[in-house]
């Protein structure tokens, strides 16, 4: 049988460390990330809580038209 868990990350670590002496559970290897694979992991997390926190109401996020304005800017911006 094969169990999906989610174990916050400041947890993680203590959690394996457990799993792990437990005699008849298997760990699979755990794939390694490359720093451009954490990089998009970490800015992918980050835009959920965005998103999030727009949907409370805490925070106003732009809109698609204010987003390419400020790209065409930084575009303007990086080709002189």
């Amino acid at each position: 049988m094969q169990v999906t868990l989610e174990i916050p990350d400041d947890k993680y670590a203590s959690f394996m460390e457990v799993v792990r002496n437990i005699r008849f559970v298997k760990v699979r290897k755990e794939e390694k990330l490359t720093p451009s694979q954490k990089e998009f992991v970490n800015d992918l997390k980050h835009s959920l809580e965005q998103v999030e926190l727009h949907l409370q109401g805490k925070i106003q996020l732009q809109d698609a038209y204010e987003f390419l304005d400020e790209l065409e800017k930084e575009e303007a911006i990086s080709s002189k």
